[in-house]
């Protein structure tokens, strides 16, 4: 048996968490495979919403396994977090959720250091989310960081405090102090202990050696699904470098953040809005600062779900979306917020791209040097509520030209069509 993958096609906040709720159903194991508490997916049922951060999104079926794999970075205090949240809901978490031991921890002076590194970069900030990713990865790259395989063996706190140390010279070396930040209303050194105390949750949890849990269970002819954070276009590697991530969100990464190899990689499903949005700075050439932009942000509610900062919102964006399409050799297209655009009469898709007088429908190597002219196409908008569409039998015929347009320009099939923020508003073609 393959896994199947799912990730976001665009800069982030796709609708990947809802998707993957919907398609729990049919897997026996959701897999986290990259990222950390940044990511923020919003799953909506029966009146309730949650937002999880670091637990899949598959958490919700009593019968699904949902593993972290070891590509994924946790901060112990988020995820208790998480966890109490889903226990006043009566839901299970703990059951059904198994940890890698090769999973690295962030710690509360990764947090400190990435809220000094963005204080330093002032005007020239990259928009972090500020819970210590790009920290925690540099030190696991550095071969300096702690796992939860670590909690269990002896000299941890040791370690830790090394590591804590090293963290507080390089804030005082910029001219702050632990005191000068708070995370989630704690000083520093009252979130440290709070830290420390949520370490606990692990004692309740299963921490597993997951390379060998998920290729038994494929072996076994178990259904796998791969769940993504954030997306191809905030790819360290391939994403609007330097305003990216610090992970591979693309199809690759599945391989090194669960331990599976190239060939057992099976359907690849790519989601991405009908419209483009992004958090924080960065690149985007299809943005709208007009009040086209603004009706996109309040129609859809784009509000960051881990930050709450807003969206930048703008068309569609093709050149982009195929360039994601590419890396990630995707199979099947799922298209969410469609409803979004319910109140426009005309919709324009960027086709291309004109850099200095030159057009190309090509990703340019650094998307931040000079300008980037979005070229359009228009396309008539359906101008009706879709929301309650049971069926796309039903929907509008412009929807379905839209639809057809994007086929047609991606050479991919459209097989999902979100109408609303509910699992049940989810159409299937």
């Amino acid at each position: 048996m393959n896994i199947d993958v799912l990730l976001g096609l665009q800069w982030g906040d796709e609708g990947k968490g809802k998707i993957v709720d919907v398609l729990t159903p049919r897997y026996d194991i959701i897999a986290r495979f990259q990222g950390g508490p940044n990511a923020g997916h919003t799953i909506i049922f029966e009146g309730k919403k949650f937002v999880l951060h670091t637990i899949p999104s598959g958490i919700f079926s009593d019968k699904a396994k949902n593993i972290v794999g070891n590509g994924v970075i946790l901060d112990p205090f988020i995820m208790q977090k998480e966890l109490e949240n889903l226990d006043s809901y009566d839901i299970p978490a703990r059951e059904n959720l198994f940890i890698s031991r090769k999973a690295h921890l962030i710690t509360p002076s990764h947090r400190l250091l990435d809220a000094t590194y963005e204080k330093a970069k002032g005007k020239d900030k990259i928009g972090s989310t500020l819970k210590g990713i790009g920290p925690a990865y540099t030190d696991k790259i550095a071969r300096l960081g702690l796992r939860t395989g670590d909690l269990h063996e002896g000299g941890f706190r040791g370690r830790y405090d090394e590591l804590r140390d090293k963290h507080l010279r390089i804030v005082r070396a910029h001219g702050y102090k632990a005191e000068d930040f708070k995370f989630d209303g704690l000083s520093f050194f009252d979130y440290e202990e709070a830290w420390f105390k949520a370490l606990k949750i692990f004692d309740e949890l299963q921490l597993v050696n997951s390379e060998y849990l998920i290729n038994k269970a494929l072996d076994e002819g178990k259904k796998v699904l791969a769940e993504g954070a954030q997306g191809s276009m905030l790819d360290i590697d391939f994403g609007t470098y330097p305003f990216v991530t610090s992970s591979n969100t693309i199809c690759a990464g599945v391989c090194s953040g669960l331990g599976v190899p190239p060939q057992k990689v099976g359907e690849v499903f790519g989601v991405f809005k009908a419209y483009c949005t992004r958090v924080g700075s960065g690149p985007f050439p299809s943005e709208l600062l007009d009040e086209n932009g603004n009706l996109m942000r309040e129609t859809g509610h784009e509000f960051g779900s881990t930050t709450g900062r807003p969206r930048r919102c703008g068309w569609l964006d093709l050149v982009a979306l195929n360039y994601s399409i590419m890396l990630n050799g995707v199979t099947q297209l799922f298209m969410m917020k469609t409803d979004v655009l319910s109140p426009f009469s005309e919709l324009d898709v960027c086709m291309a791209y004109e850099i200095d007088g030159k057009k190309t429908d090509e990703v340019p190597y650094d998307m931040t040097a000079g300008d980037i002219n979005p070229v359009y196409t228009s396309l008539k908008g359906w101008n009706q509520q879709i929301d309650k569409l049971q069926s796309m039998d039903l929907a509008p015929a412009t929807l379905n030209s839209y639809i057809q347009y994007i086929e047609k320009e991606t050479g991919i099939p459209i097989k999902i069509v979100s109408v609303g923020p509910d699992r049940k508003q989810t159409l299937f073609r």
